[in-house]
């Protein structure tokens, strides 16, 4: 991935994970444009960040997904990086779970970023270069089964990313993937859960890795490898009894 000269759109940019991928970016000589459902998140980061973009948007819905891609791409004709973040994380207990959590959270995690990747991928195959990134997380690969449906969309995405990578392999478009470990965002009080690797030191890691290795297809940070390669590595049943032994 190239790292400066780019116009990149982020979803979910006006916080957490999101926001410090687009301050870090734009650092690099990046046009960034964030998107994401509050106005008001949107605001302060745009007000923090001079010379950013913003634009609403909610995945969650798929004709204001359509919209967004038309109008987006013709006020930012040099878009050729989509960064899919936008995300929501909500505890399920059984049997007493609500579905409408459920539904929200297969609609902002999985469908939103399919349909925008579908529906911005005709322009960014007319770009020189152009690059998708989803974010999963390392809960894709071991769950918490407090957040069942969570974990689950996490492990579509990972495999969804994997297939559009292949399928995309011989033209213009790379498809990489970001793993966060734990990361003291918003979700689930993360925040403020001194176990959470603090926001500003997971994204210097990953702008480390960006910067001093060849893109990787799979951008994981240190603390991230225990869960990735917990099935590869033999220890998958360890960890996922340690991972969920209070649930």
């Amino acid at each position: 991935m190239k790292l400066s000269g780019n116009t990149i759109l982020i979803t979910g940019g006006g916080s957490g994970i999101g926001r410090g991928l687009a301050e870090a970016l734009q650092q690099l000589g990046n046009q960034v444009v964030i998107a994401g459902r509050r106005q008001t998140a949107l605001n302060e980061t745009v007000n923090a960040n001079p010379g950013m973009h913003s634009a609403v948007l909610d995945v969650r819905d798929a004709d204001s997904v359509r919209r967004f891609a038309e109008e987006i791409t013709v006020r930012f004709p040099t878009l050729n990086v989509l960064i899919n973040n936008a995300g929501i994380m909500r505890a399920e207990t059984f049997p007493a779970n609500s579905l409408t959590d459920a539904e929200a959270i297969i609609a902002t995690n999985l469908l939103g970023p399919i349909r925008l990747i579908s529906a911005v991928l005709p322009h960014l195959g007319k770009q020189t270069r152009a690059t998708i990134m989803n974010v999963s997380s390392g809960l894709a690969f071991v769950p918490m089964v407090i957040t069942p449906t969570y974990c689950a969309t996490k492990a579509a995405i990972h495999s969804y990313t994997q297939s559009l990578r292949f399928q995309l392999k011989k033209t213009n478009i790379e498809v990489l993937e970001l793993i966060p470990p734990y990361v003291a965002t918003d979700l689930m009080g993360g925040k403020s859960d001194p176990r959470a690797m603090p926001l500003d030191k997971y994204i210097a890691e990953v702008m480390n890795i960006l910067k001093t290795q060849p893109t990787p297809a799979e951008i994981c940070v240190a603390g991230v490898q225990r869960l990735r390669c917990a099935a590869e590595g033999g220890s998958y049943d360890a960890i996922f009894q340690g991972l969920n032994s209070g649930a």
